[in-house]
């Protein structure tokens, strides 16, 4: 596994019926790598994980490492308990991942000693190497840079981090305990370019979903002009209805439908057209990249 260049989080497809859409998942994923992006990973957050039965999970892996000749495939592990997410792990490498996105468990955070329990028992489940997800907004617990230095240097197959706090100085903070020794990745999108430009080897995408061919052209040029015309729309990947407004730019640029598993609805009232609104005046003003 390469920790470098646009992984995209991938949305999860569902039919009209809330089954899992696999064609339209595979298609979705070939599209994406056909435009740049340098690998794909499932159930994550945008993924809509939490929805998704344990069968279901693997599944969706399964349909996803036969989807991409062999381009990187990544597999977000979280559960409410340990012992599911070390089963979905296992499950990952026989279905052919390349690494792993380990995330905190849902609903329960508490402190250092059990979280790295937790994060220890997935990591050494398997010889995957792994990524690991720092998202103190979303999963309430908060891996600080001698933490992730603590896993490091105590988990071979730790490879690289997910930073999603928001601030870019956590990328700094960490490059100055590990070094070269872990890969930082840009966990949101609206903090790309100053991400990278403190020393982000990559960055996990959200909006590369539907715009790939923009997002791979923003991390390689690193160009203002282009950041500045993407924010509007990046920035939905930072609040609470990130799966639903993703789905919805999707839907608007014909790839993919807005449909999205309870206990989210799709966006309604005034609320779909501000969204709407924000994302035709992009989609009008959509430069040639």
């Amino acid at each position: 596994m390469k920790w470098a260049g646009v992984i995209s989080a991938i949305t999860t497809a569902f039919k009209p019926d809330y089954a899992v859409d696999h064609a339209f998942l595979a298609k979705h994923a070939r599209w994406q790598l056909d435009n740049g992006v340098d690998g794909i990973v499932a159930l994550g957050s945008l993924g809509e994980a939490a929805t998704l039965a344990f069968d279901e999970k693997v599944a969706i892996l399964k349909t996803l490492a036969g989807a991409l000749g062999g381009k990187p495939l990544v597999a977000g592990i979280a559960s409410p308990g340990t012992a599911e997410a070390v089963a979905l792990a296992k499950a990952a490498e026989q279905a052919g991942c390349a690494g792993l996105l380990v995330l905190p468990p849902y609903v329960y955070s508490t402190d250092w000693r059990e979280m790295t329990a937790h994060v220890q028992a997935v990591l050494r489940a398997t010889r995957l190497s792994c990524m690991l997800y720092n998202n103190p907004p979303a999963y309430k617990t908060d891996f600080l840079a001698p933490h992730i230095e603590e896993l490091a240097r105590e988990n071979d197959n730790l490879h690289a981090v997910k930073e999603s706090s928001g601030d870019a100085r956590r990328v700094t903070a960490v490059k100055a305990l590990c070094g070269d020794r872990l890969a930082v990745f840009a966990g949101l999108d609206d903090m790309v370019l100053e991400a990278v430009g403190v020393g982000a080897a990559g960055w996990i995408a959200g909006l590369v979903n539907a715009l790939p061919k923009e997002t791979m052209a923003l991390f390689n040029d690193k160009s203002n002009a282009l950041y500045r015309w993407f924010l509007p729309l990046l920035r939905m990947d930072v609040v609470p209805k990130f799966v639903q407004l993703i789905k919805l730019v999707q839907q608007e640029v014909g790839m993919g439908h807005e449909r999205v598993r309870g206990p989210r609805l799709v966006l309604a009232g005034p609320e779909r057209e501000e969204a709407l609104g924000v994302i035709r005046a992009a989609l009008a003003s959509r430069p040639k990249v």
